[in-house]
């Protein structure tokens, strides 16, 4: 005979226990209001054999309505203590969320750990001004530097859990690999990854960030981004494609890592093809030094140099352009690996041309080719042409870029490029506000419009050359970015249909 299961026999709380034998239901268990005891079986005998061995003999003398008022107030205390309890635990969940939020705005933002200290302090200040009594709340708070340290720590841990259950979704994914040193002269090496899964719902993320002691060869670099790939449990046969910096160490017929993962793909069976692909930020970066305007640059950075590595030299230089009265206060380094920092450097001198001669004069320094007109023609159209490459690679730049999009955008930009030359040839200079400027100063014929036109039609062509695979491939990118607009007839046959 099967044991019966107290459970299936839906026995129901009744009301008239709660002034017979002082007992409530708690999350499904009666529970007396006089001791706090649980009984574990809902049954009539085990409440009334609970109430008549240990509270009978204080009760006896109480009628009917004397229990029920005594039963409703040892309810309403019972409910009060619940929900004290409550409130510490969610004030308690509260304090422990706002701990890790801070913690994720602090890792952000790159600053030291130690600063969870220095903002609790702050919002305590505040606290203590506009809300002094909910003080013990923001105290509760912990920001320690260990705490920060755990938080942090906590973060990473679950972000790269979520990253590998979405990696086990993925029906296709690319990586994106550039290695660069840093400060203390390690070789850092940045993975970034962009999947989709079968829904078209694409994942990017910056996957790893692995410093390399030794050597960069591309033996090196593979064992890094296998490892990596590796442990977030990443199928090879779903890479689809690799973008690069284009370092031989990258793209080496022989032993790049580019090669190196194509013979790993080959070992694992995978049927898909590897496209590798030269950044195109990057590419965009490298055509900028075909205008070989280097004489230019070298005179600019030689001078900023003079300026800002000296101390004496940097504050009477602010201490000058402060008794000017000009608009800029100072001048900014130029750093090459910041490829963005050349043109605010180049913007900056050529506004200050004049006070930077002064100044220079002022120190025995020679001034002759920073006041060459030929040079400060140079200088603009460099100022002109580096902002608007400047703001192409911002345009490029980004999370969520497609490569139809970046492909139209470069390709939009070759346009333009061959309208300038046009226009610069019949000294139109609309699009270029700075050698405006100088053309006024200078008469028509001594503005040098043909030798600078001449810079425009070589940076159209280095344009060409770098980004000819691009070209070679328009159609594929052409049917991505708008597929109603290609012959259907020309397109692969799986995906005519």
């Amino acid at each position: 005979m099967a044991k019966r299961k107290v459970d299936t026999e839906n026995r129901g709380f009744q009301t008239r226990w709660e002034s017979e034998y002082m007992f409530t239901k708690v999350a499904g268990k009666p529970v007396c209001l006089l001791c706090g005891e649980s009984v574990a079986v809902l049954k009539e005998y085990n409440l009334r054999r609970h109430y008549e061995t240990k509270h009978a003999d204080k009760n006896k003398n109480m009628d009917m309505e004397q229990r029920l008022q005594k039963a409703e107030e040892l309810k309403r205390g019972l409910k009060s203590r619940q929900a004290l309890f409550k409130k510490a635990k969610s004030q308690g969940q509260a304090a422990v969320k706002a701990s890790f939020i801070l913690a994720e705005e602090i890792a952000k933002s790159a600053r030291p750990f130690t600063e969870g200290d220095f903002i609790k302090n702050c919002m305590i200040k505040v606290c203590d001004e506009v809300c002094p009594e909910k003080r013990q709340l923001f105290l509760n708070v912990s920001l320690s530097r260990n705490t920060i340290a755990e938080r942090v720590d906590q973060l990473s841990i679950n972000l790269k859990e979520q990253l590998v259950k979405k990696g086990k979704d993925f029906i296709a994914y690319s990586l994106a690999v550039d290695e660069s040193t840093d400060i203390s002269d390690i070789a850092q090496l940045s993975i970034f990854i962009r999947g989709v899964d079968s829904s078209l719902s694409v994942t990017e993320e910056f996957l790893a960030l692995r410093p390399m002691h030794g050597t960069t060869t591309g033996h090196d670099l593979y064992e890094e981004v296998s490892r990596c790939v590796n442990e977030m449990e990443l199928p090879w046969e779903k890479l689809v494609g690799l973008t690069t910096d284009g370092a031989p160490a990258m793209c080496g017929h022989r032993s790049g890592l580019v090669a190196k993962i194509r013979e790993k793909m080959q070992e694992e069976n995978a049927t898909g093809e590897l496209t590798a692909y030269h950044c195109i930020i990057h590419q965009e970066a490298l055509c900028g030094k075909a205008l070989k305007m280097e004489h230019v640059m070298s005179i600019i950075t030689r001078t900023v140099n003079f300026i800002r590595a000296k101390g004496l030299n940097h504050r009477q230089f602010k201490a000058f352009l402060t008794e000017l009265e000009t608009e800029h206060g100072d001048l900014p380094y130029h750093t090459e690996v910041r490829w963005l920092s050349q043109g605010k450097v180049l913007q900056r001198c050529f506004e200050l041309r004049e006070e930077i001669c002064l100044f220079l004069d002022s120190k025995g320094k020679d001034t002759t080719q920073l006041r060459d007109e030929m040079f400060l023609c140079e200088m603009a159209f460099l100022c002109d042409i580096t902002s608007h490459l400047n703001a192409i690679n911002l345009q490029l730049q980004g999370r969520d870029r497609v490569i139809s999009d970046m492909y139209s955008t470069v390709k939009a930009f070759k346009t333009k490029l061959t309208l300038w030359e046009t226009q610069m040839r019949k000294e139109n200079l609309s699009h270029f506000p700075s050698c405006q400027t100088m053309k006024e100063k200078l008469s028509t014929s001594a503005f040098p419009s043909t030798q600078l036109a001449d810079k425009i039609g070589m940076l159209t062509t280095d344009f060409r050359r770098r980004f000819a695979d691009f070209e070679a491939q328009k159609s594929r990118l052409e049917l991505l970015g708008n597929p109603f607009a290609v012959d259907v007839e020309s397109s692969p046959p799986n995906l005519q249909m």
